[in-house]
């Protein structure tokens, strides 16, 4: 995977680790959280431990307080069983609601998406 010109301050995705990719397209809100939800639990119920869950949110336009709750609950499943969620190509929304809610650090962010 590579990791691209990274954004000063924030985690950057490894290379040595396998991966998943769920590709996350339209609005990360209310009406599509369980939606997401559910993408993200097949993902991390099929990843081995110690692996990435690449979220490709290249085509996604918006997200919410329901969708970042969901990354911020798979999150912490994944944390659970050693595997690691990786945003890549967030939104400068994205970026934005995730440093206005100071839980920018919590994940490993790739600025490129993943094809």
């Amino acid at each position: 995977m590579a990791t691209g010109a990274a954004r000063p301050g924030y985690p950057t995705a490894g290379t040595e680790r396998a991966r998943r990719v769920v590709r996350v397209s339209g609005e990360m809100d209310f009406e599509h959280a369980e939606e997401l939800r559910a993408s993200l639990a097949a993902a991390l119920d099929g990843a081995p431990d110690g692996s990435d869950i690449v979220i490709d949110l290249r085509n996604s336009s918006f997200c919410d307080s329901s969708g970042l709750n969901v990354l911020l609950s798979v999150r912490l499943q994944a944390l659970k069983r050693g595997v690691h969620l990786v945003l890549a190509a967030p939104s400068h929304q994205m970026v934005r609601l995730l440093e206005f809610t100071r839980s920018e650090g919590l994940f490993t962010y790739n600025p490129v998406a993943t094809d």
